[in-house]
C-alpha cells in the first residue's frame, strides 16, 4: 500500500513554517492543502490539546470573516500529531502567497481577548480551551514568521526520497 502524500514528508527536517502538503483537482476546481507547521516534529513538545483547540476556534473565524480571503477558505483545523495546523483553500497559491494572511491570524490570535464560540450551545467540547497557551503559541509563531520571512526553508517541505528496484519495487520507512 502506497503511503499517503503527507507521510512522505521526512519529518525529522520539518521547521515551522508554511508548506503545500497537496493540490487537487475537484470537477472544476483546484483546492490545495497547506501545512502550517508551528512546532518541529519530534523535537519541540506538541501543542497541548486545550490551546491548539482554542488556536483552531480564533484563527478559523479570523479567515472567515477577512473580507479578502473568506470566499476561499475551505477548512482550518489541526493536525493529528499536534504540532500544526491544516488549511485548505480554493485555489493554487504557493506559500508565500499566502504568508501574509497566515502571519496577521497570527498576530490577531496573540492580541486576542476572547475565544470564539467557545459555548456549550456552540462548541463541542466547550470546557477545553486555553486562551492563555493559544496567545503564547500564537505569538511565538508569529515572531518566527515575522523572523524568517526570508527564509526559503520555511516554505519548502523537505521530502524523503525511497528507494526504487530495478523492478519498480518501492521501500519505504517502518
Amino acid at each position: 500500500m502506497d503511503l499517503i502524500p503527507s507521510f512522505s514528508v521526512d519529518h525529522r527536517a520539518i521547521v515551522p513554517g508554511i508548506f503545500t502538503s497537496r493540490t487537487d483537482q475537484v470537477g472544476d476546481h483546484i483546492i490545495t492543502t497547506y501545512d502550517i507547521r508551528l512546532t518541529r516534529p519530534n523535537i519541540e513538545p506538541a501543542i497541548d490539546v486545550a490551546a491548539m483547540h482554542s488556536l483552531e476556534h480564533i484563527i478559523a473565524t479570523f479567515l472567515r470573516n477577512d473580507p479578502d480571503w473568506k470566499d476561499d477558505i475551505i477548512y482550518w483545523g489541526p493536525m493529528g500529531c499536534l504540532t500544526g495546523f491544516y488549511l485548505i483553500l480554493k485555489g493554487n497559491r504557493s506559500p508565500r502567497e499566502i504568508y501574509d494572511i497566515i502571519l496577521k491570524a497570527f498576530q490577531s490570535a496573540e492580541n486576542t481577548q476572547s475565544v470564539p464560540g467557545a459555548t456549550a450551545k456552540n462548541c463541542g467540547n466547550y470546557l477545553m480551551h486555553n486562551i492563555y497557551m493559544a496567545k503564547w503559541h500564537a505569538a511565538k509563531f508569529a515572531d518566527y514568521l515575522a523572523a524568517n520571512a526570508d527564509n526559503p526553508q520555511i516554505f519548502e517541505y523537505p521530502r524523503t526520497d525511497r528507494l526504487i528496484t530495478d523492478d519498480g519495487q518501492r521501500f519505504y520507512d517502518s
